[in-house]
């Protein structure tokens, strides 16, 4: 049987968004990430991570740092016992200054290419999944991959103006682990 998974965003759901963090000094965990993701494990879901990471374009940091960045991130969850299956990044933007990642890309969300690609790898229920994130192109994307449950992190602010696609909100992750 297919398994379930829990996609999070990165930047603003596992680490606040200080804008193109690309190092670990710059990382800064989200509170209760960590309570989060190790419910959803002893709950049979798989942790997968979705980003887009234009930093990369725009030459804020390299493909290099930010794998050493992810390495370091995984590390700090299997330190608690908490499994990352997998963390899938699309480094280009149509409007990037690095020529190698200007373009359009399946994997950049809104579009679903990212999560499906983690549905082909670990054979997921994307029907039994739950997506977090922090932008309307999150949920858009989770949408467009089939992603029944959909939760827009709104960190206490105003939650923006409805989309195209459905979503709950939640101001913060302690508000979403009754989901799980």
């Amino acid at each position: 049987m297919a398994m379930k998974a829990l996609f999070l965003d990165r930047d603003g759901v596992i680490n606040i968004d200080h804008g193109y963090v690309g190092e670990v000094e710059r990382f800064t965990f989200v509170e209760g990430i960590f309570d989060l993701t190790r419910r959803a494990v002893d709950h049979g879901y798989r942790i997968v991570v979705i980003t887009n990471q234009a930093g990369i374009a725009h030459g804020y940091y390299t493909q290099e740092d930010f794998q050493v960045l992810t390495r370091w991130m995984v590390n700090a969850f299997e330190r608690r016992g908490i499994p990352i299956a997998a963390v899938l990044h699309c480094p280009y933007h149509s409007n990037g200054s690095v020529a190698a990642y200007t373009r359009e890309s399946f994997w950049r969300k809104p579009n679903p290419g990212m999560i499906l690609e983690a549905q082909r790898r670990f054979d997921l229920d994307l029907t039994r999944s739950i997506f977090i994130g922090d932008m309307l192109t999150d949920m858009a994307a989770a949408q467009a991959a089939g992603i029944a449950t959909r939760i827009l992190l709104t960190h206490a602010a105003s939650p923006p103006a409805p989309a195209s696609c459905a979503y709950r909100t939640a101001a913060k992750l302690r508000d979403v682990e009754s989901v799980l």
